[in-house]
């Protein structure tokens, strides 16, 4: 059985579905092993028990005979002799015995463990090109937008965002996954990214009420080319400056109060689009960043009645960025699950300007970016290779356009209106284009460095899609299985049973072959010395008159002594005549075949 259990262990049950079949089997086998000796020597022992030189009460025979039987015998004997016999400890092995199989059934068991099956995939990107076709006006080539970006990008910047769908146990993985099982595990896996970052930055706002340039309302007619002057109220940046703008405030009607549209929300690019001069020097909080695709300062508020009140606005830099991510992967009971260990991106000094503008016609620019990203992620002198990480500069071109779409951009709301409407896509000369919004996604209170997070991740997921950037992470497949397990330690007892059962077979053995025992045959359980050596007749009267019942018999029992006398047969205490079937060695008889 220990050699069965050796092959088995920590082995999946498939390899062998009858080897615990055939191990329960064996087990049965010892048990009965066991109990057999065990029996056959407490039988054995009862005529030990009866050899001696003191009488027993008949009524011994009788627990002796179901002592040898099973385990409610066992315990009389264990009561009768007090555990002062050797037959005793075989009794209590009986009772002992009771409990094997169950240590037997808990050395196995059969736990789930998971076994490799095959490998899942999950995609990355090394290196991202615009899939935009090119396009071109007169032979001149024109400035297309990313249109992967852009369809996933629009619903952020001018809703609440891409929603998860429901599949499964969880929400359908935003990139092309494969996974054979219900369980698949991925390295840390590097991918190419978009990173993005938010800090507050209060101290740029001052408040104050001037005649300035109105740029920011919503019912501009569409031929305009120069905006109104009014008196506003409310929070600017530069404020104290000939060129102030204004992030958060109202109109002053001529009666001073708030008149007209109430601006909520405003987006400020730090590089504005076409000629690409950056504002007040650039970024404020995040001039390390090599090549931001954008640097936004974002100004909003959350009620109208607090742009009346002078409430100051909530205003924030954001600026998004090309980076590599460490992404930890695990896809489980058809729900997938990623967390960004780390992330690198490119923040090396860099001499000489990023964008280079002119305007060729009225409205009609020129524009080119000089820099190829790369970003590495490795220590610096390291020489080690790497994946060639980064975009190239048209790339980076065609996804700054796709976000030049809301940078800058405003969110208004009319005295009679309860929607927000957004302004955006500005620059054109002929055209306002205007937009009624069911949620403000750039709005205080709602969490706008979680939504950046949500930005960057589903654009980072379409980057990883993509069929020109994608590029397989294989991944470890895992299905669950049964396997064999073997605690040893519940053998212990079996092993003690074994034992102690070796012991008492061999205590057995030398008892009855001992001086006084000697001339006792091997009898064990067998009925042939009772036929041998009968009780007298008067004595098994008293034992077995049919005219008293079974209780009353028992009763008399132990008033009967008795004990085997070696070549006489059973002497009744009390009497001076043995069996009458003992023959007498000393009688003078005739020879065989005297007549």
């Amino acid at each position: 059985m220990i050699v069965i259990l050796l092959v088995l262990r920590d082995q999946p049950l498939r390899k062998w579905p009858l080897g615990l079949t055939l191990n329960t089997i064996l087990s049965k086998v010892a048990s009965a092993a066991l109990i057999l000796p065990i029996s056959e020597a407490i039988g054995q022992l009862k005529w030990s028990w009866f050899r001696g030189k003191t009488s027993r009460n008949a009524l011994d025979f009788e627990i002796f005979d179901k002592a040898s039987r099973g385990a409610w015998g066992s315990f009389l004997l264990l009561f009768r002799t007090k555990g002062r016999s050797l037959a005793a400890m075989g009794a209590l092995l009986t009772l002992l015995l009771l409990a094997i199989d169950t240590f037997f059934q808990q050395v196995t068991d059969l736990p789930t463990g998971w076994t490799l099956y095959g490998y899942g995939h999950v995609p990355r990107a090394v290196r991202y090109e615009t899939e935009s076709q090119r396009e071109f006006i007169n032979g001149a080539e024109m400035a297309a937008n990313d249109l992967r970006f852009q369809l996933i990008s629009d619903t952020f910047l001018i809703a609440n965002g891409t929603m998860p769908t429901v599949f499964g146990n969880g929400v359908r993985p935003d990139i092309h996954l494969s996974c054979p099982t219900s369980n698949c595990t991925w390295p840390p896996t590097d991918t190419l990214g978009l990173c993005g970052q938010c800090t507050e930055a209060p101290e740029l706002l001052t408040y104050a009420c001037r005649d300035t340039i109105v740029d920011w309302t919503s019912n501009l007619n569409s031929t305009v080319s120069t905006y109104p002057n009014a008196t506003v109220c409310g929070y600017f940046l530069n404020a104290t400056t000939s060129n102030p703008t204004l992030m958060s405030g109202y109109i002053l009607g001529p009666d001073g109060k708030p008149d007209g549209e109430t601006l909520m929300t405003r987006t400020l690019s730090l590089v504005p689009k076409y000629m690409r001069v950056p504002l007040w020097g650039g970024s404020v909080h995040f001039k390390q960043v090599r090549n931001p695709i954008v640097d936004v300062l974002i100004a909003s508020i959350a009620e109208k009645f607090q742009v009346h009140a002078n409430v100051a606005p909530m205003i924030q830099e954001c600026v998004l960025e090309w980076c590599v991510k460490t992404v930890e992967s695990h896809y489980w009971e058809g729900t997938y699950h990623e967390n960004i260990t780390n992330y690198y991106t490119n923040h090396t000094n860099r001499t000489g300007p990023l964008w280079a503008a002119r305007e060729v016609e009225v409205n009609v620019f020129t524009t080119d970016y000089y820099d190829n990203i790369t970003i590495t992620t490795l220590p610096e002198g390291s020489n080690t290779s790497e994946p060639d990480w980064g975009v190239s500069n048209d790339t980076m071109f065609t996804t700054v356009a796709v976000l030049d779409r809301i940078f800058p951009a405003f969110i208004t709301i009319s005295n009679g209106s309860m929607d927000p409407i957004l302004r955006w896509r500005l620059g054109h000369a002929t055209e306002i284009r205007t937009k009624a919004l069911k949620a403000v996604p750039w709005a205080s209170p709602d969490d706008l460095v979680r939504h950046i997070e949500r930005l960057t991740t589903a654009l980072t997921n379409a980057i990883r899609s993509g069929y020109a950037s994608s590029e397989p992470v294989p991944g470890k497949a895992f299905l669950a299985e049964t396997y064999v397990a073997v605690h040893w330690g519940w053998l212990a007892f079996p092993i003690v049973m074994l034992s102690l059962s070796i012991t008492f077979l061999v205590a057995t053995i030398v008892k009855t072959s001992d001086s006084e025992n000697k001339d006792i045959a091997v009898w064990k359980t067998s009925a042939m010395p009772v036929l041998l050596y009968s009780l007298p007749q008067d004595v098994r009267h008293k034992l077995s008159s049919s005219s008293k019942s079974d209780s009353e018999t028992s009763n008399c029992a132990p008033e009967v002594r008795i004990r085997l006398v070696s070549n006489q047969g059973w002497r009744v205490s009390g009497q001076a005549h043995v069996s009458p079937t003992v023959v007498q060695t000393d009688r003078l008889q005739a020879p065989a075949g005297w007549i």
